[in-house]
């Protein structure tokens, strides 16, 4: 395969495979960045694990931002990665959402009723098998002591933002989803928060990918690690590192 020239590179935009769940926050920064004189970056969005599979099969993509650290474990385990440009770029809380006319209310705890709650409802989330959003909240429900009640009425989205519109639309009585997510949705309000003991610590790990070749792609990373984009990242629902 040719190599592009710099030339070449230049004319198209730094491609970016992020996480589901950081679509309007990146999409904010991307514009923001390329509107102070940075590149066009364009960025596509879904679950990480369809991400990562899809740059193992040679996506050419620049960069690549994880909802969690094990799909970017993956890529850097083939070589698909420069592991000397990995950063967290921010962190996220898991919440427990209901549609915003709904009046349920549950306070999150060990034993807490969620399948009594969900009546004959089901419980929204991202797969658990796959989807880092789901790994998150497998793990807390199974801390908490509530997952082998509802393990068998969870309604398995392909990423957290389709578990949010399950919700949104009414489809669902609950779901668990990121905070940003549930901020970016009107249609939906945070019942409780789970406690960050509760699960892994949800981070946003981002890398170079081995075969990046746009010039202003490691510039672009640097961005989303700077204080302009963390304002942006913040105002969108997600949490500072310490």
């Amino acid at each position: 395969m040719a190599v592009p020239t710099t030339a070449a590179a230049e004319d198209r935009p730094v491609l970016v495979f992020a996480a589901a769940s950081l679509k309007n926050a990146l999409d904010a920064i991307a514009a923001d960045w390329t509107a102070s004189g940075g590149a066009r970056a364009m960025t596509s969005h879904a679950a990480s694990s369809v991400l990562a599979r899809q740059i193992s099969a040679g996506a050419p993509v620049d960069l690549f931002v994880s909802a969690d650290a094990e799909w970017m474990d993956r890529l850097a385990a083939r070589g698909l990665i420069r592991p000397e440009t990995r950063r967290v770029v921010i962190g996220n809380r898991l919440v427990l959402i209901a549609p915003a006319n709904s009046t349920a209310t549950l306070r999150i705890a060990p034993g807490f009723a969620l399948a009594a709650a969900l009546a004959g409802g089901v419980l929204a989330m991202a797969d658990p098998r796959a989807v880092p959003a789901g790994k998150y909240g497998e793990a807390a429900l199974t801390a908490l002591g509530v997952w082998p009640d509802v393990a068998r009425r969870i309604a398995r989205a392909d990423n957290a933002r389709t578990a949010l519109v399950f919700v949104a639309r009414g489809e669902a009585p609950f779901g668990i989803v990121y905070a940003s997510d549930a901020h970016a949705e009107k249609r939906v309000r945070v019942v409780d928060l789970f406690p960050a003991a509760t699960h892994p610590p949800i981070v946003y790990p981002a890398a170079l990918t081995r075969d990046a070749r746009h010039p202003d792609a490691a510039r672009f990373l640097d961005h989303l690690v700077g204080a302009a984009a963390r304002a942006q990242f913040l105002a969108h629902g997600f949490t500072a590192l310490d």
